[in-house]
Formats: C-alpha cells, structure tokens, sequence
C-alpha cells in the first residue's frame, strides 16, 4: 500500500479477464500454442487470492448477477459472493490447464495427474437415490455428448435417465443399419437391427417385454409415427433418436411424462479415459477396445459355424460388451432373444439367458464376454439347444470345453478378445 502511494496509484477493486480461446485454435489446429494465455491466467489466480479486497470475473455469464449485486449492496458486494467469484476463476484456471495437457499429451494418456476436464450444464434434482446430490457435466473439448441432447418434452431428466441414454447412445451406434436398443439399469435388455427400424423396434422389445417396463429408448434412425404408433402403450421413460418426424411429434404430446430427446450422431465417438471412484482414490482406463479382428477368430471345433451364423455371433458380440459382466447374450440373426448379465458365476449368466429366451435360443448363437471356466456353460447353452457360440478363449480347461461344445456338435469361435464390464 506504501508502494502504491508512493506511485500516486489506487488500489485494484475489479478485474476482468477473459482467456485466449485455446479450445477454438486446438479445434482448427492453428497456431495452437501461441493461444495458451499466460498473463490472464496470472492475472485471474492473483485476483482470486486477494478476493477480500478485489472482484474478479472470469466470464462474461457472471456479468448480470455482478451488476445486479453492486446494486444491491450499494456498490458494495458480500464477501460470500467474492468467495463465489474467486472459487470461479480457480475453477477455469485450473480446466484451462487440464485443456491444455490433455492436448498436448492425447485424450487417453493416463498421466501422472487425473484432469478432468468438463463444465456443469445442469444441477439434477437428486443422484441415483434422493438422498444424494448430483449434476451433469459436459466435457470441454469436443466431440459427441449426451449432455447435447434437446429434451423435447416430458419432465426433466433423472440421474439414472442419462446413464441409461448414454449407453443406448453408444451401442445404436455401433450400427449403420436401423437399429433399436432398449435399456435398463445400464443394461441392454433388448437390441436389434432390422430393414426398418419399426421391425428393429418391435424385435428389440419383445425380446424382454418384462424387463423394458419403464425402460430408455435408443434409435439410430428418425423416430417416426410407425414407431411412435407401436410405442403408444407402453411405459417407456425416455426415448432419444437423431430427430423426430412431425406425426410422432404429436403421438409423443400425448404422453406428457415421457422424456423425448434428439441428438445429432452424425459425429463420432472420441477415445477418452473411463474414470471409477474407490474408497480414497479413483481408478482410470482407457475406453477404446479395438474392433474385433476377423482374422484372429478361430473355430475350435469339429463343427464349423455357417456364415449366417457368423453375422450373427459378430452382432451379439458388439451387444456383449455393454452387458455387466458375466455376460450372456443369446441371438439369432440380428436380433438378441435373451440377455443374462450381472451373475457371479458364469454358468448362471447361461441359464438366465437361455430362461429369459421362452425357448427362442433353440438354433440361436451365444456370445460370452469372458471365457468359461467350466464345461458346465456349455452343457447349459445345449440344453437351450445352441448352436454356435462366440468366447474369447483362454481358460486352463478350454480343451474341456471344447469336449463338451464337440459332444453337443455346437459350432465354437475363439476371438481372443475380452469383453469384461464391472
């Protein structure tokens, strides 16, 4: 203070300080590095730390609710929102930096520091349970979100909601052809591609009509008034789609509480890091698991699988892998007849599976996301009258249960690949 009266100066009561848009200039590619801002950030962080004395802004959204404050106070402002105002500016300092490292150092590097690096788009009313606090949030840098989604009608989305589309959003697109999926508790429950995606739609829910009540709705293609039409009696939370055509438009009116959302999938998937809490700490893995390899399947058997059968192993295969594990999923054509996920033991995955198929998995196939331990998987899937299974192989007594797949005359491919999902 001595200093400043030396110099005949005033102290600072406000900055305001908007960063060099990093996030544009990596999106084009152009002169990248010379948009990493340096004074700002030096500028923010020390306002911030003296935010007793001085008010900082960090963005332009804060302007309003700045104005409206001094108004109130007289031109003065509550030490609370200060500290609001300060929060706020570490905040962006700290997600400019993230942005930064996760550029130069690629969007999968599992480094030394764990950054994530994404903004709230929206409070929700509560987490998976009433009693827990939760909120969406959009990752910074771009690429395909859930978050983009537009809710169209119905009421606001739910914790559970949005796991549940987020998961139907990543199988549906898995496929160039109609497809529909139907979600539960992050489980596929049922998931089909058809020439039209009315015939995609009824198959995929008939596969477990039990299981979709209450259920998410995925479409790879415009939600239509087939579709819609189809949908009119059934309790279905949320349904998303690329777009909704104006006759499904007003079918879907009628159902107020139904959450109806549109987003546009036309851009891909980007590989990030999968991040899961443990008690003090966190857990971090890639998301990306390559396409399966043709070339790598290997049939292990006496019996050869057909080429329709083959098509039909590789669709149950990309379904496998959004099942909890121990996973099952049982289909015949393109199209799954009976799902058995989340069991403790293998064998148990089978004959759920092959209970909830009411006798459809007679010459269907069968993809296992892990190997089978155990003949005893096998002996089950015959009892359903499989007739050719997909497994990564590997296990000490796969010779067993290759045994067991030869006694049955079940055709069985070994992909080498492991589908696991806790």
């Amino acid at each position: 203070m001595e200093q400043l009266q030396a110099l005949g100066m005033k102290g600072i009561d406000i900055v305001i300080c908007n960063l060099y848009d990093f996030q544009q200039a990596a999106r084009t590619g152009k002169d990248v590095l010379e948009h990493i801002d340096i004074g700002g950030v030096a500028l923010l962080r020390a306002a911030a730390k003296n935010h007793r004395h001085v008010a900082v802004l960090s963005s332009p959204e804060q302007y309003g609710r700045f104005v409206d404050e001094m108004e109130k106070g007289d031109g003065e402002l509550t030490e609370q929102f200060l500290h609001e105002l300060a929060v706020s500016a570490f905040e962006l300092t700290a997600s400019y930096d993230s942005l930064i490292s996760s550029y130069l150092g690629g969007a999968e590097r599992l480094g030394n520091e764990l950054l994530l690096n994404a903004r709230k788009k929206m409070n929700l009313r509560y987490g998976e349970n009433p009693e827990q606090r939760a909120a969406v949030y959009r990752k910074a840098t771009d690429g395909l979100s859930i978050t983009d989604a537009k809710l169209h009608q119905g009421k606001e989305l739910s914790y559970n909601n949005i796991l549940d589309l987020s998961i139907a959003l990543e199988i549906i697109m898995q496929f160039e052809a109609p497809c529909a999926v139907v979600i539960k508790h992050s489980n596929p429950v049922g998931v089909a591609t058809a020439e039209t995606l009315e015939e995609a739609m009824r198959l995929a829910y008939e596969c477990d009509p039990v299981s979709a009540y209450g259920c998410v709705i995925g479409l790879n293609r415009e939600l239509g008034e087939d579709v819609a039409q189809y949908l009119k009696e059934k309790f279905v939370e949320a349904i998303i789609a690329p777009s909704v055509s104006d006759g499904a438009m007003m079918e879907m009116k009628k159902r107020k509480n139904l959450r109806l959302l549109t987003l546009d999938m036309k851009e891909g998937q980007t590989n990030e890091i999968d991040v899961r809490r443990i008690v003090g700490g966190y857990l971090a893995q890639t998301n990306y698991i390559p396409p399966l390899d043709k070339g790598r399947l290997r049939t292990v058997t006496v019996t050869r699988p057909t080429q329709e059968q083959i098509e039909s192993m590789l669709f149950a295969w990309k379904i496998v892998r959004y099942v909890w594990s121990n996973a099952i999923v049982i289909a015949k054509g393109n199209t799954t007849v009976g799902i058995g996920g989340g069991q403790t033991s293998r064998v148990e995955a089978v004959r759920l599976a092959v209970s909830k198929s009411l006798g459809r998995s007679n010459g269907a196939v069968l993809a296992s996301d892990a190997f089978f331990p155990f003949r005893d998987g096998i002996d089950e899937a015959a009892k359903g009258g499989i007739a050719a299974i997909i497994q990564p192989g590997g296990s000490i007594r796969d010779s067993e249960v290759i045994q067991a797949a030869d006694e049955h005359g079940i055709a069985m491919l070994f992909t080498g690949q492991r589908l696991f999902r806790h």
